[in-house]
């Protein structure tokens, strides 16, 4: 309501003049606006030397705010995308607010949830109503009705490449425990760094760090280690974060009060608006390292091959997978990023490299027998 009012007053300042002049004669017009098809705008003398009087129609200002109102359509499919509901498993729309009596606001509303709006309530009790509803709740004096709080984003880690692992997604219902086992990226890594993050975007640097926690284990080969991380979220809102090496069976606790619950309302609104905003671009960013670091596992085990079965490959075999690891290569090293370039290159290389892995699974096989004296 208050940014309609802004947004009117703007329009009706004349040239040179302050729009704070004009905000309590906005108001006023939008109201009547709401059940009358013209109006004029009065603001006498709002500098002490001028007046300002104009007739303003429904539909003009309806061309002002449209802008602001279309604004809340994301928001409105987002929270049916968060309850995993679609506009027909809705029984009722019940509108509340004071700007919800404006026409523009009910169409929009019809628009999105594919019928009319329940009009029964009246919009400012029902905004009293349900504070006083919460309050109750809150101290303990209505006993029969349950409040149940959300995450308000997600919580979660970075993995390896920089990405965002979510382990508890935005709005679940509190309290609750969710966890994953996770593994060393490299051979020889002798400990993991645990970075807790909170937000929703594809990358970890895009996302609020809560906390940090240092898993130590004894060093081997590249995913020797397994190393468990389970959130907890209780009733209070404060997050535990328990880290466990399964090797050792050592544990890590970490709490993190109040923050992974209690943010500030804007916060979590620019978070997801810049979540919105970076959508296709994060998700790019995204896909391109998980492809990167698929070709560079890739590129690592096909050398360690060629070198070890590499006068086994015929000509024709050796020059097709040096082609595919060149085209890899090559898509690694463009500046463009092409997820799609670079993951058909991996399948190139993938395809070009399948009976060279045929021969490690049976070199493997006589290896293992031979160990168990059962290959003569």
């Amino acid at each position: 309501g208050d940014d309609m009012d802004r947004a009117l007053a703007e329009k009706l300042a004349p040239p040179g003049a302050d729009p704070a002049f004009f905000i309590t004669a906005a108001e006023a017009a939008k109201k009547r606006l709401s059940t009358e098809d013209t109006t004029r705008v009065e603001a006498p003398f709002y500098d002490g030397a001028h007046s300002l009087s104009v007739e303003l129609t429904r539909g003009e200002f309806e061309k002002i705010i449209r802008p602001l109102i279309e604004r809340t359509r994301a928001h409105c499919l987002r929270a049916l995308s968060d309850a995993g509901l679609e506009a027909r498993d809705l029984q009722r729309v019940i509108l509340v607010g004071g700007s919800t009596r404006i026409p523009l606001v009910r169409a929009l509303a019809a628009d999105i949830f594919d019928q009319e709006p329940d009009l029964s309530q009246n919009p400012d009790e029902a905004v009293a109503l349900g504070a006083v509803i919460q309050a109750g709740i809150l101290s303990g004096t209505l006993k029969n009705v349950l409040l149940l709080d959300v995450t308000p984003l997600s919580l979660g880690i970075e993995t390896f490449g920089g990405l965002m692992n979510v382990i508890i997604p935005r709005n679940t219902t509190l309290p609750c425990k969710a966890g994953e086992m996770f593994t060393n990226a490299v051979p020889n890594q002798k400990e993991m760094l645990i970075r807790v993050l909170q937000g929703e975007r594809e990358l970890a640097r895009d996302n609020w760090e809560l906390g940090r926690v240092i898993v130590p284990f004894p060093p081997g080969p590249k995913g020797s280690a397994r190393v468990g991380v389970q959130f907890t979220i209780d009733a209070d809102g404060i997050l535990h974060v328990l880290t466990r090496d399964t090797a050792t069976g050592a544990d890590t606790l970490l709490e993190i009060q109040n923050t992974a619950v209690d943010v500030d309302d804007a916060r979590v609104e620019a978070m997801i608006s810049e979540s919105v905003e970076h959508a296709f671009e994060d998700m790019h960013e995204r896909v391109w390292t998980e492809a990167r670091l698929k070709a560079e596992e890739l590129l690592a085990a096909v050398a360690a091959a060629m070198e070890q079965f590499g006068d086994a490959v015929s000509p024709e075999e050796r020059a097709e997978i040096g082609t595919a690891a060149a085209a890899v290569r090559e898509s690694l090293s463009s500046p463009a990023h092409d997820a799609r370039s670079l993951k058909a290159a991996n399948q190139a290389l993938d395809d070009a490299t399948q009976e060279l892995a045929v021969r490690l699974v049976e070199r493997a096989m006589e290896e293992s027998l031979e160990r168990r004296g059962l290959l003569g």
